[in-house]
């Protein structure tokens, strides 16, 4: 079992019988002597998606979450499910979109590197990488020679994601987006 303050973003623990993922961690430090540390921590709960905030102190014992990680591929969604296929036995599944939540719009088809969790034997919700990939569809045309400014404006991606990108990006280029902000990281390889 970890203590509150050895907790990273990601990890996946046991609170209220259920499964979290770590989503958040701030560290308050208290100006009083002898004051401990508190960690305030978001978590969200994997089987239902809702988000909860928590404080512990530091020496607080946090339990493990007793899950598999298995790697899965994003097939399609055909409308009302998202399809996946697990890498390792080819076996498919589907998730509807109120379980994925605001996954949704990192998801492009044939997508790999995504993870998906096993709690009591049943498949609960999958990980995304922590940063993807995806296309500039919808933006206003480039202006040129604004690179050296540090201007942005919306673009819309293939997956339906607006994101603020820089002034200089046109339609058809491709971007990086972190998955757990929902920021402009840099443009694609």
């Amino acid at each position: 079992m970890p203590l509150a303050k050895d907790l990273k973003r990601g990890m996946i623990v046991d609170l209220d019988n259920a499964p979290y993922a770590v989503e958040k961690i701030e560290v308050k430090s208290p100006s009083a002597r002898g004051a401990s540390t508190l960690y305030k921590i978001r978590a969200r709960n994997l089987k239902d998606g809702t988000k909860v905030d928590r404080s512990h102190d530091g020496t607080d014992l946090i339990k493990d979450a007793d899950f598999q990680r298995k790697p899965v591929q994003y097939l399609y969604n055909d409308g009302t499910e998202y399809h996946f296929m697990d890498e390792e036995n080819a076996s498919q599944f589907a998730f509807t979109g109120d379980v994925l939540g605001d996954q949704v719009q990192y998801l492009v088809e044939n997508m790999p590197g995504l993870t998906y969790l096993i709690y009591n034997d049943a498949p609960i919700g999958i990980q995304l990488p922590p940063v993807v990939e995806s296309e500039i569809v919808e933006t206003s045309p480039g202006i040129r020679g604004s690179s050296a400014t540090g201007r942005t404006k919306p673009a819309k991606l293939a997956t339906g994601l607006t994101v603020q990108v820089p002034e200089y990006l046109e339609p058809g280029e491709r971007v990086r987006v972190d998955t757990s902000s929902g920021e402009y990281v840099g443009r694609a390889d």
